[in-house]
């Protein structure tokens, strides 16, 4: 494929981290998410040379085979690895640091039309699960691990696990620090919420029955 930018260190990520794949033939034919990545990298390129409609044709044609919409404006560091390409969005404005890991269905979105920053800044060595939303000029950091389906909307220090609608802080350095994140066994945040309105209407019922006596 002529629009291929393949990397070394970005598919030694694909054979380090995607264990269905047979060989570095079988990742460079057939893995949809190093295909993404590397007609970003071309289209990045182009970008950066001032050949905007030559980079959005690029990305416009990713974008049709492998279902990832990566913005040949955002920024991407090395060893960047997408495990399955199908609905990841990444904004023009984002910035992306070094082993990076996303799954499918991931976006890194705006939340504002402004032409300035308005994407989210990945640090090094992250994780990104599954549908998960990280939204706005925020900054998540390095060692980051954020769970599939969580929404994202705030910063995130260093060496943190991050899951839930929103996002909340599960883990923290040095604090019950897990080196695989678990996308099987997440919190769920409507039962924690359902169980602290049952709580309170306990409460409210002890006063009522108070109050009577």
């Amino acid at each position: 494929m002529s629009d291929m930018k393949i990397l070394p260190e970005d598919l030694a990520a694909v054979m380090e981290h995607d264990p269905a794949i047979i060989d570095e033939e079988d990742a460079v034919n057939f893995h949809t998410g190093l295909h993404a990545v590397a007609m970003y990298r071309e289209s990045h390129e182009l970008w950066l040379q001032g050949k905007q409609k030559e980079a959005r044709a690029i990305n416009y044609k990713a974008h049709m085979l492998t279902g990832a919409d990566i913005h040949p404006g955002a920024t991407i560091g090395k060893s960047f690895f997408i495990d399955h390409a199908t609905g990841v969005v990444v904004g023009e404005t984002a910035v992306i640091g070094d082993h990076v890991m996303i799954y499918q269905g991931v976006t890194l979105g705006g939340v504002s039309t402004s032409k300035g920053k308005r994407h989210p800044t990945i640090g090094n060595n992250v994780v990104i699960g599954a549908n998960a939303t990280v939204l706005g000029n925020i900054r998540i950091g390095n060692n980051v691990r954020i769970g599939a389906g969580s929404v994202v909307v705030k910063d995130v220090p260093d060496d943190c696990t991050v899951v839930g609608v929103p996002g909340k802080i599960t883990k923290r350095k040095g604090v019950c620090v897990d080196t695989e994140l678990r996308h099987d066994d997440l919190p769920d945040p409507v039962k924690e919420k359902f169980s602290e309105l049952e709580k309170e209407i306990r409460e409210l019922k002890k006063r009522l029955e108070h109050l009577e006596r």
